[in-house]
């Protein structure tokens, strides 16, 4: 089977491609986990989780999963402004992918 996909696929063109420019990057796979675990989080919880990231590329990053729909972003309209994500529905249906992952890494570690 992956043999036809190499020979007969355009890779852009594949749901494997699709899915990896979703999550790729250092720190997606991070955030989404993060939401995961604890449903509902501000920016600056995320900053904490993540440790080294800086508030453009966080930003960035959120601001690419809500466009490709995988975490909704909620603003409340107060001061200070309140900001919280999680996430989607969408978002939620990758997270039995991304925990394959984690399975595989965990049964597969070297050393």
């Amino acid at each position: 089977m992956f043999k036809d996909f190499i020979e007969n696929a355009n890779f852009e063109d594949t749901g494997f491609s699709y899915t990896l420019s979703l999550i790729s990057g250092k720190h997606k796979m991070v955030i989404l986990y993060c939401l995961m675990e604890y449903e509902v989080v501000r920016f600056n919880e995320l900053k904490r989780y993540l440790k080294r990231i800086s508030d453009k590329t966080l930003s960035t990053n959120l601001k690419e999963l809500e466009r490709d729909q995988l975490i909704i972003r909620t603003e409340y309209p107060q001061i200070p402004p309140k900001v919280e994500y999680r996430l989607s529905g969408r978002g939620k249906s990758l997270m039995a992918v991304l925990d394959q992952l984690c399975v595989w890494g965990e049964e597969n570690r070297l050393g």
